[in-house]
């Protein structure tokens, strides 16, 4: 009988002890002080159809266009995750140094592109937005503003004189009729201060919709994997034909300005992991 108080008093203790804890450290898990990380997986495809191979890969275009790239690149910044509540967490804002990222298809592993975002708020994530290129506010900042990711455009060779700033997209490759043999060059960006210049803003920010919530805790870490379907590049809102008068461009003329808002559309979030 001893033994039997014994143990009951032990199992009582022990479910209460473990009670307490557990409570303890949802409270603890639920603080908003909790931060988790967060990745995002670009995947560079045409068609919904993954993993462009530079040199390799085909498309053909709504004009009857064969091309295919030799480079592809893009920056992406001003990363926002916006809760179930429209609550709004914005990813060092206009601050390239800690929050812009080069997605460089030469980089991709098995296809995908990583950009990993830390400290990140404890919540429940419905949809993503970012910006395509630098926005004026970031680039006003001037040089010394974002030194270290300014230092790595130059190295990938997404920029210009500080003067100009930034290259925000850069597509290479080779396109034709029958088979892609001509060279092209089309790479999108600001002219400097585009208020004191008069030049076209091509930076544009993306909206997307998450099919999954992304669940970040101290424990999980989601992935959220997003298309890029470059067949919007010249099969888009607005078709487009390359020739020798805008294959070899550089800037924000009117063609390029159509290729930004043709990419703009491109985007998609495919799936959700929460690990």
């Amino acid at each position: 009988m001893k033994i039997y108080k014994f143990l009951s008093l032990f199992f009582i203790a022990f479910t209460f002890f473990t009670f307490v804890s557990c409570r303890n450290n949802d409270e603890d898990d639920s603080s908003p002080e909790i931060k988790g990380n967060l990745q995002l997986k670009f995947e560079n495809g045409f068609n919904n159809l993954g993993d462009i191979v530079l040199n390799q890969t085909t498309q053909t275009s709504l004009q009857g266009q064969k091309h295919q790239f030799s480079n592809i690149k893009y920056i992406i910044s001003n990363i926002s995750l916006i809760d179930e509540n429209g609550n709004e967490f914005k990813y060092n804002e206009n601050n390239p140094d800690k929050g812009a990222f080069i997605i460089d298809q030469a980089d991709a592993v098995a296809g995908i592109v990583y950009a990993n975002l830390n400290e990140v708020p404890k919540n429940n994530y419905k949809k993503i937005k970012f910006g395509l290129g630098i926005s004026q506010n970031a680039y006003l900042l001037g040089q010394d503003g974002q030194a270290e990711f300014w230092n790595k455009a130059k190295l990938k060779g997404m920029s210009w004189s500080w003067a100009a700033g930034y290259v925000f997209v850069k597509l290479e490759g080779k396109y034709g009729t029958n088979s892609p043999g001509t060279e092209f060059m089309n790479h999108t960006g600001n002219m400097g201060n585009v208020v004191a210049n008069g030049t076209p803003d091509l930076y544009r920010e993306i909206t997307l919709d998450l099919p999954t919530t992304a669940r970040v805790t101290s424990q999980i870490k989601p992935s959220i994997h997003i298309l890029a379907d470059f067949n919007q590049y010249l099969s888009g809102g607005m078709p487009l034909v390359l020739n020798s008068t805008n294959d070899m461009m550089m800037g924000s003329n009117q063609h390029l300005v159509d290729v930004t808002n043709n990419l703009s559309k491109m985007f998609k979030v495919d799936h959700v992991h929460n690990d």
